[in-house]
């Protein structure tokens, strides 16, 4: 059976001791993993969470975004050198948390648009930034998983289609995807499309229910969904990304204005729910 893990962005995006209680009990119900963002904070928390998390026998994943100081497509060449130099603090982060692998939409700056498409110097810029910065993540045996955001998020990578052509501009084994179901709710046709189109370089997936509450609970084709990554045979992380309102700050940055659902029943019933969906369909 897959991996399971819990993004912890459902109670803070921050690293740090405080966390510990929260650890122990994902760890009880059953979580195989636990996710991180990578934000601007002390190294040693990292490291401090890197070995509590060993010592639990959790494994860790890690996610990241970038912002338009730090965008990978701009014209700036010293804005483009800023996000090389971003992705690998965070690379040296992840390692501090021993984490193989870095997800999330750092191949553009998150809700910046320029008023019209995507157009392919800027997969070229976002290729070049990401090849040079996979080159350092290799060193710590360290994958990218990129994702693909919805259009009120991003204009970069809405669809597996435009992140499979921004994966093949990066040209490097370290570059990869990640596939959420969350935003494929809102920008694919179909659940089996998407995941066979990105299939060949898919290395992370998140489970998120349309709303971001718990998954099971809404509207989004579950049964589509896991038939699906086992036809592809997808063997890597299930991990649960939720939000809230616990960290304002980071709510109010990607505009959650709203409960969804307790973090503890979302981690509770989310659990069983990949259980029982993973062993329907054979994953």
């Amino acid at each position: 059976m897959n991996k399971i893990g819990f993004n912890v962005l459902a109670w803070t995006a921050a690293v740090s001791d405080d966390l510990f209680p929260t650890i122990d009990r994902l760890k009880q119900i059953g979580y195989d993993g636990v996710e991180f963002y990578l934000g601007p904070q002390d190294a040693e928390a990292y490291k401090r969470m890197g070995n509590y998390t060993k010592d639990l026998g959790l494994e860790t994943t890690a996610v990241m975004t970038l912002g338009k100081d730090d965008n990978p497509i701009s014209e700036s060449a010293e804005v483009r050198a800023k996000a090389i130099d971003k992705i690998k603090w965070a690379v040296d982060r992840a390692h501090d948390l021993n984490a193989k692998i870095i997800c999330g939409p750092f191949h553009s700056a998150h809700t910046v648009f320029v008023n019209r498409p995507a157009i392919d110097q800027e997969y070229a810029l976002a290729g070049e930034v990401l090849n040079t910065a996979a080159d350092y993540a290799a060193q710590a045996n360290i994958v990218f998983g990129l994702e693909a955001l919805n259009r009120f998020e991003c204009y970069l990578c809405n669809t597996m289609e435009q992140l499979k052509k921004l994966v093949t501009a990066a040209d490097h084994p370290n570059v990869r995807a990640m596939f959420d179901t969350h935003h494929s709710n809102i920008e694919e046709k179909k659940y089996s499309t998407a995941l066979e189109t990105i299939a060949p370089v898919l290395a992370h997936v998140h489970i998120s229910e349309n709303d971001r509450g718990t998954p099971g609970d809404g509207q989004v084709l579950w049964d589509d969904a896991f038939s699906s990554l086992a036809a592809i045979k997808y063997s890597g992380w299930l991990t649960i990304e939720a939000f809230s309102r616990n960290d304002p700050d980071f709510a109010n940055a990607i505009g959650v204005w709203r409960e969804f659902s307790n973090p503890w029943d979302i981690a509770e019933n989310g659990y069983k729910f990949i259980r029982e969906m993973s062993l329907k369909h054979g994953l």
